[in-house]
């Protein structure tokens, strides 16, 4: 049955996040301190959630509630316990494969190992978004495939600014 509560409860912890997220991704050392705070209590609920609801699947809180779920574990990067944890979960869960492995990269990259899926991106390069180190980049793309996830050069393609 369809927990509407619990699903407006994900849309709104993560609202916020996504409105601090670009000043996050700026030099303001103050934007950068609003946005950890909200990704770690964000990720402290989404803890209790787990704890007494297990993975919110789109059973439970419909499809954008559990991409809301997985996001707030995406973003739970200086709590890599809550990421290991929803990745087990999400992935006995059957949660979306494309999510499953985006968390999957994030977790391995928050380890400091290399990626599977190339789906974390370190910086930019020449106008070009270039990714953590990834085991065997030469099979990237036919790992990305498996999972749902278009090949990294038309990901890049999709997402690069304009040219004027």
């Amino acid at each position: 049955m369809l927990n509407e509560a619990l699903a407006r409860e994900l849309i709104d912890l993560t609202a916020e996040d996504l409105r601090l997220q670009p000043g996050a991704l700026g030099d303001d050392p103050a934007a950068q301190l609003a946005h950890r705070r909200v990704t770690v209590r964000n990720a402290d609920r989404l803890t209790a959630i787990l704890d007494e609801h297990g993975w919110p699947t789109p059973a439970l809180v419909g499809d954008e509630g559990a991409r809301r779920a997985w996001l707030i574990a995406q973003h739970a990067d200086r709590q890599l316990d809550v990421q290991r944890r929803a990745l087990t979960l999400m992935t006995a869960a059957g949660a979306d494969s494309t999510q499953v492995a985006m968390l999957h990269d994030r977790v391995r990259v928050n380890e400091g190992r290399p990626q599977t899926y190339g789906t974390q991106i370190a910086g930019v390069a020449d106008g070009r978004p270039v990714p953590w180190p990834c085991e065997d980049p030469d099979t990237m793309d036919q790992r990305r495939a498996t999972v749902g996830l278009d090949p990294f050069d038309v990901h890049v393609a999709r997402h690069a600014p304009a040219q004027p």
